[in-house]
């Protein structure tokens, strides 16, 4: 399937404007049926605003209309006109990152972190062009500037593009699918509440009871 562009900002829009399933919008973003989830109750892409994918030539209303009138039903996407005449060529080696910008990698760092923990390492390095010492600085809060960084989105700051870290996400979010199906326990151990721990019986000083016999023993009588 074609990959979209801004699978969790178009996500948003058709969770806010269509009655398509969460399995149904996943399927066409990209994304697991649990963020989806978390996207309509509000928990996932808090503050992100929706992208239209039918103005952006992503998807057509007759595609949604098929969709929301069965449920089985999986929405492709428009495929782009003269798509087979354009072949993109794949960037080797590490991001060049102009020095200017390379100050604000520790913000974007925190961001990434943030925002996206399926990401791994070795994804943020080849984002916005940073070491794996200095992502394990930032994460565990022992870099040198630690108190001044700043969470901030790496697209504002210059350094990657939103089609560059939504293929990083849909990746990360992929495997850990991938992850969840082959271990579907991990994920119900991650939404199993914590008991609570039980008061020792036949404990005194735990229930308060404490008279003499408790602290001397015997019957707490005396020899005149």
């Amino acid at each position: 399937m074609t990959e979209i562009l801004m699978p969790k900002a178009t996500a948003v829009w058709l969770v806010d404007n269509t009655s398509l399933t969460f399995d149904q919008i996943a399927d066409f973003c990209g994304l697991h049926p649990l963020e989806v989830k978390g996207i309509a109750d509000g928990d996932v892409a808090a503050g992100v605003r929706g992208a239209d994918p039918i103005s952006n030539g992503q998807l057509t209303r007759e595609e949604i209309a098929k969709a929301e009138e069965n449920s089985d039903y999986r929405m492709s996407v428009v495929k782009p006109k003269y798509a087979d005449l354009h072949q993109p060529s794949k960037r080797r080696g590490p991001r060049y990152t102009p020095l200017s910008r390379r100050q604000n990698r520790p913000d974007a760092i925190a961001w990434l972190v943030r925002n996206h923990p399926e990401l791994a390492d070795a994804q943020i390095s080849k984002l916005i062009g940073t070491t794996k010492t200095t992502i394990q600085a930032v994460r565990e809060r022992t870099h040198w500037n630690a108190a001044n960084i700043k969470p901030t989105d790496p697209v504002s700051l210059g350094l990657c593009t939103q089609i560059d870290l939504d293929e990083q996400v849909k990746k990360a979010s992929g495997r850990r699918k991938k992850i969840e199906e082959e271990n579907p326990e991990l994920l119900a151990d991650t939404l199993k509440p914590t008991e609570d721990l039980e008061t020792p019986e036949n404990d005194d000083l735990a229930t308060g009871e404490i008279n003499l016999e408790t602290l001397f023993g015997g019957s707490g009588s005396s020899d005149d």
